[in-house]
């Protein structure tokens, strides 16, 4: 098994790509820290184990891990691909049966309007996301304001709120008048 590394813009995170399904069609999924994963996912736990991860983020194809500031990758870079691949090599799964990701009720008379901003946000703006080893989750929309949680390296980027307010904010207005503004939440 080979394991791609790929930097992000966050230079704290690095992408991990094992050249198969991690998510898969089961979305993504973000460990903000090791107290957020309690059995959630046997991945996230091995990597946790491992000193200086400070986040992991799983998405579909590749798996985007965090270090503490005071980590260098040279060193944990290693640990990391080890600890990747002992995991695959195995067969074990990546995530507890039943673990998603909740987003808020849709009031009935928003539904066309949320089927129109999931779709952008699932053509246009996720693949992108996704290419720095990230993703940005639908969590809901009321008012005119649509909620998102951004997600990977995207989720400590220093870029990461001009990418949602001028770039995702911008194009959902466009596109949906309906839209009024985005706001992130966690």
């Amino acid at each position: 098994m080979f394991i791609e590394t790929e930097d992000t813009p966050n230079p704290a995170t690095l992408k991990f790509l094992p050249g198969q399904a991690v998510m898969g069609d089961a979305g993504t999924i973000d460990f903000i820290d090791a107290d957020a994963v309690a059995g959630r996912s046997p991945l996230a736990e091995a990597l946790f184990a491992l000193p200086g991860v400070s986040r992991v983020f799983l998405g579909n194809d590749f798996v985007s891990v965090t270090k503490a500031d005071s980590e260098d990758w040279e060193e944990l870079r290693p640990q990391i691909l080890s600890t990747l691949m002992d995991h695959f090599v195995a067969g074990h799964p990546v995530v507890a049966e039943g673990v998603a990701v909740t987003e808020d009720a849709t009031a009935p008379e928003d539904e066309e309007i949320v089927t129109q901003i999931k779709e952008l946000l699932d053509t246009r703006v996720r693949p992108a996301v996704a290419g720095d080893g990230g993703d940005i989750v639908f969590r809901g929309y009321r008012n005119g304001i649509v909620r998102l949680t951004m997600q990977g390296a995207c989720s400590g980027c220093p870029s990461s709120r001009a990418t949602l307010k001028h770039g995702v904010e911008n194009m959902l207005r466009h596109y949906v008048p309906e839209v009024v503004s985005v706001e992130q939440v966690d």
